[in-house]
């Protein structure tokens, strides 16, 4: 009996966690929680949105930083929102839009990977994991039809080529690669003009922390749901850069140090914008 229910546990297994949840226990994936339709006439779901994440390529790695507020509707919903996490040793991973299904399909993604690690014995490939994040934001494809759509940005190390790479979707989890930058969530458009005119290819670690945090800054001058650095709260960007020796969360004095002297240097400018 204990050897036929080995043999059957043996044939079952998998080394994808969704699949196996998908599988066993499909109502505890965040996609398949299903939500009654809105009456007609009634307003729309009001959840807090996560903003704007931005990610840059720099000499020997990449960076993503994203901003700390979470808005829903025209109210502020949280300050102190963290929207960038590690997916593993060498990934972190960005998200935008609706937060709360963002976090559970964030945290489902780190256990997608360890799990993975866990029966292969090995990482599973940069490739591997960016079209894996790509599933899981297909499965989510009928709440964004409701309006509660997640839209993440991934950057790693590819350790095989010695290079930075970074990933963007969309809702129905196209996956692209980019190169050098890219940006999502509501003040994407102002944060992209800044990467435009701010990156360059000899960027050092410290001067890519740079250039992000000046890019959120200009987003969120012109985009109310992007927060930026709150010298008074003392609140930062959460960023990470991960080069080869893997995935690293810039310490909150780099990013204070960084945010003040973009501020100093536009104050002494004394430009509207």
């Amino acid at each position: 009996m204990q050897e036929s229910t080995a043999n059957q546990v043996a044939a079952n297994a998998t080394s994808s966690f969704t699949e196996h949840l998908q599988r066993d226990r499909p109502e505890l994936l965040p996609y398949n929680r299903g939500l009654q339709a809105s009456a007609p006439g009634t307003a729309p779901l009001q959840v807090p949105h996560a903003t704007t994440i931005v990610a840059l390529s720099y000499a020997g790695g990449v960076l993503m930083a994203g901003d700390r507020r979470a808005t829903m509707g025209n109210v502020i919903a949280s300050r102190h929102i963290e929207k960038v996490f590690p997916a593993d040793r060498y990934s972190v991973l960005g998200i935008a839009g609706t937060a709360g299904i963002a976090i559970d399909l964030t945290r489902l993604f780190q256990v997608e990977l360890e799990h993975y690690e866990k029966i292969e014995g090995t990482l599973l490939s940069l490739e591997g994991k960016a079209n894996r994040l790509g599933a899981m934001i297909r499965g989510n494809l009928p709440l964004a039809m409701q309006g509660l759509a997640v839209v993440p940005l991934f950057a790693g190390f590819d350790t095989s080529a010695g290079v930075g790479r970074l990933f963007s979707y969309d809702v129905t989890g196209g996956r692209y690669e980019e190169h050098e930058h890219h940006t999502v969530g509501s003040g994407s458009v102002f944060a992209r003009g800044a990467l435009k005119k701010l990156w360059r290819p000899d960027l050092t670690e410290a001067d890519a922390v740079s250039v992000a945090v000046e890019a959120l800054y200009d987003a969120a001058d012109d985009d109310s749901a992007t927060g930026g650095p709150d010298t008074v709260r003392k609140l930062w960007p959460v960023i990470y850069t991960v080069d080869r020796s893997g995935a690293r969360r810039v310490a909150e004095n780099e990013i204070a140090a960084a945010s003040v002297n973009i501020i100093e240097a536009r104050t002494t400018a004394g430009r509207e914008a």
